[in-house]
């Protein structure tokens, strides 16, 4: 038997507004934590003002967002089974010959449809104020600023001494040795007052110095001079630099591809921001994998009873959840484990586990 479009839109209008719930509801008890969190950071920072602070804590908010949803989709799924259990109105669904698949059917395409909704729109507007939020608290909370720039020019970075500050330019970079290749350097004595122009084959990072091969020296007023070695200090590392690439959740969706070309172009791994890109690929079809966990445990009450097993499931599924995917990222990143296999395997034992819980309750 076919699932009627009544039923399916009241089904499907349920789940929606049992998850809207739950999500906003985890993303106020989320803002209240990381503005108390904030102001403790902030305390000692005379520039952090309560406003700032206010509006930190309200950019952080969609970042946070998109981590809470299939949580969201999770609770608000076994709540809403859990309800239309007790109130037996799928024990008149089966009845009438409509099967577990047929009413999970509208669940699951409003999960595709949130997850789809997740990547393709919310996400470049998160990224921007992730981006933005990330701006304010380098500079009000950690004391410092981004010092690198990818872009299809090659490499930017920026550095600064006593006597000035400077900005280096490389084509092209060896990650493992930090060597930089056809590097130009612009000096500059302040902050804004140019002073010379160093052109050089390669600048290897060594020892809190950059060693530069076949350099020529250019200044106002003089000829330029060619040398085969010159050495300009510097007060950056290879961690720092590492640390100065825009994290992955600043970067759009749409944006994340030509991104990694960039990146990989200049010699960089962007091992980081391909998993990050194959995750928010597989969103849509986690969401779908948390409404099967939700009905397996929601729809076992009717055999066995108690909300309290609905409750201790989805915390004890959930937590899980997070625990797994966050092992298998971490074996993403190290490498040890290929990007797309660490961005799928979540969603893959997710809805096997799943699924086999579900033909087992229902089908075996």
């Amino acid at each position: 038997m076919r699932l009627s479009l009544t039923l399916s839109k009241y089904i499907g209008r349920q789940f929606f507004w049992w998850f809207s719930g739950i999500f906003l509801s985890l993303v106020a008890l989320i803002f209240t934590f990381d503005l108390i969190e904030l102001m403790r950071r902030g305390a000692s920072k005379e520039a952090a003002s309560m406003d700032v602070i206010l509006q930190m804590a309200l950019l952080k908010i969609p970042l946070m967002s998109q981590e809470i949803i299939p949580f969201a989709v999770l609770f608000g799924g076994m709540l809403v089974f859990s309800r239309l259990t007790r109130n037996h109105e799928l024990v008149v669904a089966r009845a009438a010959g409509i099967s577990v698949w047929q009413f999970l059917l509208p669940a699951l395409l409003i999960s595709l449809f949130i997850g789809a909704f997740q990547v393709m729109i919310f996400n470049p507007f998160a990224s921007v104020m992730t981006s933005r939020f990330e701006h304010l608290e380098g500079q009000l909370l950690r004391g410092k600023s981004s010092l690198l720039a990818v872009s299809s020019s090659g490499l930017w970075l920026r550095q600064s001494d006593p006597a000035g500050q400077s900005i280096i330019h490389a084509q092209r970079v060896l990650p493992e040795t930090m060597v930089l290749q056809d590097v130009i350097i612009y000096l500059f004595k302040d902050s804004d007052r140019f002073t010379s122009r160093i052109d050089a084959n390669t600048a290897e990072l060594k020892d809190g110095a950059w060693n530069l091969s076949e350099v020529w020296l250019t200044a106002p007023d003089k000829p330029p001079k060619f040398i085969d070695f010159h050495t300009v200090k510097t007060d950056l590392t290879l961690t720092k630099i590492q640390e100065s690439f825009a994290p992955p959740e600043t970067m759009s969706f749409w944006d994340l591809l030509g991104f990694i070309e960039v990146m990989e172009n200049a010699g960089f791994s962007a091992l980081k921001h391909r998993l990050y890109y194959y995750s928010l690929l597989a969103r849509p079809f986690l969401l779908c994998a948390m409404v099967l966990i939700a009905a397996t445990f929601s729809l076992r009450l009717t055999r066995y009873g108690g909300t309290s097993l609905v409750i201790g499931g989805g915390i004890l599924a959930g937590f899980l959840f997070y625990f797994l995917s966050d092992v298998i990222y971490a074996l993403g990143l190290s490498a040890s484990l290929p990007v797309l296999l660490s961005a799928w395997s979540p969603v893959g034992i997710t809805t096997l586990l799943g699924l086999a819980m579900l033909m087992h309750l229902e089908d075996g």
